[in-house]
């Protein structure tokens, strides 16, 4: 195998490593605002492309620091189990899909979330829209994870309206206060709405001598494909007939303005002068419905810059002067949200597991380099592997199986391994012009990026740079030994789980 050059021996020696223990030096403990869009691609807001209409996100974003390089695991309850815990969804076996309706399992009960510890600084803590970490037990359910109330839905998915969702045949309903149903309360009233009348409430009710942390996860603009006409309407003139597209832009604007009703009220109260605000999706754009990452290649559920790439921006009152407007292009993770909210709260936090995410405050507040050069992006054992392998030079290196679907990023490199999924370029119609699709090498399945170079991977450099590849694969391999299980046990509880069983509703039972 080729010899790892000493270069790429010092980026590795020169990863950051976290310890148990954060120090923080903050005096006041600061109010964050986390609002988290659902499947959001690159290409869905108004900075990246004029045609989708956020002049209340186009207007925060440029009141703060763009995120350039942030990314994400690429698909919904992996980006969630992270963002809380800041630690990467292999350590607890949620690697591998989403959380189904019938599924025995939960972000484990062993984790400890941020929520938590913000509660112990003192903090009133919220959630406002979708869970989707597991709710087959009480102990899975958010007021038990950290969080003082609760104003949403624990599903992935379901309608925007009437709040129900169907599986395997059976239906229920899914809206709750705390552990409170009241889906019929709200039956034809839209989520987006409702979601930031809520946030608005939390925020015109709150106590400013306690710190905040309000989490507004957006049901939008994860599909069903849903909104109000008026807002599908602005954008007839741009998709004509494609009404999917009309449908899923005028979500994204609808999602707009609700930020900005709760932007207004939060910034007319006295938390604003002591108050971060985080916009983030969870992930790329869903490509088999709607939403764009172009340029970026790939989309949701793949490991191209597409699905784990995202939109992402910060804007407070505590940024630096000299930092406000500009795009900070530096290197982020979703768990880095952890350990730099703790840091906000103030204080020294002890921390029951070590933590993959890394303080990035003076990063983003200051423009100091960030201390991440390493990402993994995950590492699924259970994915589907590749048939044909007859093409592939890695197969019988000693370090990583390459036909498991794995990725990661080291410095400008990143290596992805296992099967592609849908690896095209998927331009909006608006763009006038085609998706491109590569030409399919069967059988190779390790690709080499240089990502400051190629951001937008056209062009796999293993052949050129093998010594880079095997230093990945070493480093995907101690990755590897350290990784749990993925705890995915498929459809198996379609009798306890029966929404019939509990009322019509979508409820626990373990």
């Amino acid at each position: 195998m080729p010899q790892i050059t000493d270069s790429v021996r010092l980026l590795l020696i020169n990863v950051f490593l976290i310890s148990s223990f954060v120090k923080c030096d903050v005096d006041r403990p600061a109010n964050i605002i986390f609002i988290m869009a659902d499947d959001m691609g690159w290409n869905d807001i108004g900075y990246h492309n004029p045609t989708m209409k956020t002049p209340n996100l186009d207007k925060l974003a440029a009141e703060g620091v763009k995120l350039h390089s942030y990314y994400m695991p690429s698909i919904c309850t992996p980006s969630r189990s992270v963002f809380l815990t800041g630690r990467y969804e292999i350590r607890y076996g949620l690697q591998h899909g989403v959380l189904g309706h019938y599924q025995r399992r939960c972000l484990s009960t062993e984790e400890t979330t941020f929520a938590e510890k913000l509660k112990e600084k003192g903090y009133s803590t919220h959630l406002v829209g979708k869970w989707h970490l597991g709710f087959y037990k009480d102990g899975c359910l958010p007021r038990q994870r950290g969080f003082d109330s609760f104003f949403g839905f624990y599903l992935g998915a379901e309608d925007y309206f009437n709040h129900d969702s169907t599986m395997q045949g059976h239906h229920g309903f899914d809206f709750r206060r705390n552990e409170d149903d009241v889906s019929q309360e709200y039956v034809g009233q839209y989520s987006t709405h409702l979601f930031a009348s809520e946030a608005q409430d939390i925020i015109r009710n709150h106590d400013p001598s306690k710190p905040l942390f309000l989490f507004l996860s957006f049901q939008a603009v994860h599909m069903p494909l849903q909104v109000p006409e008026k807002y599908a309407a602005l954008y007839d003139h741009v998709y004509g007939n494609h009404d999917d597209w009309r449908t899923y832009a005028g979500m994204v604007t609808c999602m707009d303005e609700a930020i900005g009703n709760v932007t207004r009220t939060l910034k007319a109260s006295p938390l604003w002068q002591n108050t971060v605000l985080v916009f983030s999706t969870d992930n790329g754009a869903d490509a088999k419905f709607i939403g764009s990452n172009f340029p970026l290649r790939g989309a949701k559920a793949t490991l191209f810059e597409g699905g784990v790439r995202g939109l992402g921006f910060v804007t407070s009152p505590l940024l630096s002067p000299e930092v406000v407007g500009k795009t900070n292009r530096e290197l982020l993770h979703m768990s880095d949200w952890f350990p730099t909210f703790l840091h906000l709260a103030g204080g020294e936090h002890s921390l029951d597991k070590p933590i993959d995410g890394m303080n990035q405050w003076e990063t983003i507040s200051l423009g100091k380099p960030s201390p991440r050069q390493e990402i993994l992006h995950t590492i699924d054992t259970l994915a589907l592997r590749p048939v044909d392998r007859g093409r592939e030079k890695y197969s019988k290196n000693p370090y990583f199986d390459v036909f498991t679907l794995a990725a990661i990023r080291l410095g400008d490199w990143k290596l992805l391994t296992g099967p592609a999924g849908n690896d095209s370029w998927i331009p909006p119609p608006s763009a006038k012009y085609k998706p491109f699709h590569p030409q399919k090498l069967y059988g190779k399945v390790v690709r080499l990026y240089n990502i400051a170079k190629d951001p937008y991977e056209r062009k796999d450099v293993s052949e050129e740079n093998p010594e880079i590849v095997v230093a990945l694969l070493r480093r995907l391999g101690e990755f590897n030994k350290e990784t749990v299980k993925p705890t995915y046990p498929g459809v198996i509880d379609v009798i306890y789980g029966n929404p019939d069983e509990h009322g019509g509703l979508w409820a626990p039972w373990g």
